[in-house]
């Protein structure tokens, strides 16, 4: 069994090293979005929503380009096969249930154009962009 330790360097407890495994997670997600989000910006895309959560689950990102809706899960793993793995079908379709639910509030709604894009980011930090990751919509 791996030992934890604190910032004291004290052997943590099973509990103390569940939560620092949970926020370094939640930091490494974090830091992976806002690397994506920068690219997509780059390309001239706006943030309509981070984290977006509706009743069928939540979006790592909505965003909105020339094309229309983007919907951007976002991927984190030390190489880019392990994180493009990482999408199970049942994610995916826990996610297409919460763009619906997303696209209902913007104009067009339904019926507006929208994609599904896969962003993996290595790590080192470098992102990798699969465009209509879940096929079209």
């Amino acid at each position: 069994m791996t030992q934890h330790f604190d910032p004291h360097g004290q052997v943590a407890t099973p509990v103390q090293a569940r939560r620092t495994r949970g926020q370094r997670a939640y930091l490494t997600g974090t830091a992976a979005e806002d690397r994506v989000e920068r690219i997509y910006a780059a390309a001239g895309a706006q943030v309509l929503a981070r984290r977006w959560r509706g009743q069928g689950g939540e979006i790592d990102l909505v965003l909105r380009d020339d094309s229309g809706l983007i919907f951007v899960e976002v991927k984190t793993a030390r190489t880019f096969d392990r994180a493009l793995a990482a999408l199970s079908p049942r994610q995916a379709a826990r996610i297409c249930m919460a763009a619906q639910e997303f696209a209902g509030t913007q104009p067009g709604g339904l019926l507006a154009d929208m994609r599904f894009d896969l962003a993996v980011v290595d790590g080192q930090g470098q992102a990798r962009i699969v465009e209509n990751a879940f096929g079209e919509f």
